[in-house]
């Protein structure tokens, strides 16, 4: 079994409120979870209005596949016209 973790810190320019990030956010989770039947959560910066970590977490059978489904999420989020994902990182257990 290989796990396969990645964090996503994403920046909203425009955003007023939690509630316009809340919005955003769930747009982006609804997406990625349908897509890829993955686990993805907010996992940090609570409280910015324009700013969060997201958290995504994937169970394979195959470190290369893992990690391709890690890449082609971080290639969804980056596609995403209302954020702009500052920094990532992917990690294979």
């Amino acid at each position: 079994m290989v796990v396969g973790v990645a964090t996503f810190t994403v920046f909203m320019p425009g955003v007023g409120s939690l509630k316009g990030k809340r919005s955003i956010l769930n747009s982006v989770k609804g997406r990625v979870r349908s897509r890829f039947n993955a686990s993805i959560a907010e996992v940090g910066e609570l409280d910015l209005w324009q700013k969060a970590t997201l958290g995504v977490a994937l169970v394979s059978n195959d470190r290369r596949h893992a990690n391709s489904l890690l890449e082609k999420i971080r290639a969804q989020i980056e596609r995403e016209d209302r954020l702009n994902v500052v920094d990532y990182s992917i990690e294979i257990e």
